[in-house]
């Protein structure tokens, strides 16, 4: 039976492009009832808020070390419209391309899908700066990377 997990994930960019961060929260609740939880963060110079929504939830997938069942919640339509609407094997057929000509941040797409292949995945799109405590955390920090790089 696969390991049951959440991943909760935000990006921030301070400008677009500009400085930015992402933030990301996993957890998982053991055989006796204890949650474990780890926090991720990260970000790069300059990037674009889409390009740290998909590191999220990347550097999160990568950090499993076996197959498991991934709830991945995120504010970011972005990132969860390609998997829900099930885009992406529609922009692989065309050789990465949508309806708006290439798709931006392939590179990213790409570490996406190899980090996914052994889970199972689930997105779920959640309203931003809205009060979801762990979506809020990841705002703060996703924003507080993004403003080490401001200076």
């Amino acid at each position: 039976m696969a390991m049951k997990v959440k991943l909760f994930s935000d990006g921030s960019s301070r400008g677009n492009p500009g400085p930015g961060g992402y933030g990301t929260i996993l957890q998982y609740v053991d055989s006796k009832g204890v949650l474990h939880e780890k926090e991720f963060s990260g970000g790069e110079k300059n990037t674009t808020n889409n390009r740290m929504e998909l590191m999220g939830v990347i550097v999160g997938l990568e950090a499993l070390k076996k197959p498991c069942e991934v709830t991945i919640t995120t504010d970011s339509k972005y990132v969860t419209e390609p998997f829900n609407q099930n885009w992406l094997p529609g922009w692989i057929k065309k050789g990465w391309r949508n309806t708006s000509g290439e798709v931006k941040n392939k590179d990213l797409w790409q570490r996406l899908l190899k980090a996914a292949e052994p889970h199972e995945l689930t997105f779920i799109w959640v309203k931003g700066h809205a009060g979801h405590p762990e979506n809020e955390r990841c705002d703060s920090l996703a924003t507080a990377f993004a403003d080490t790089l401001n200076t």
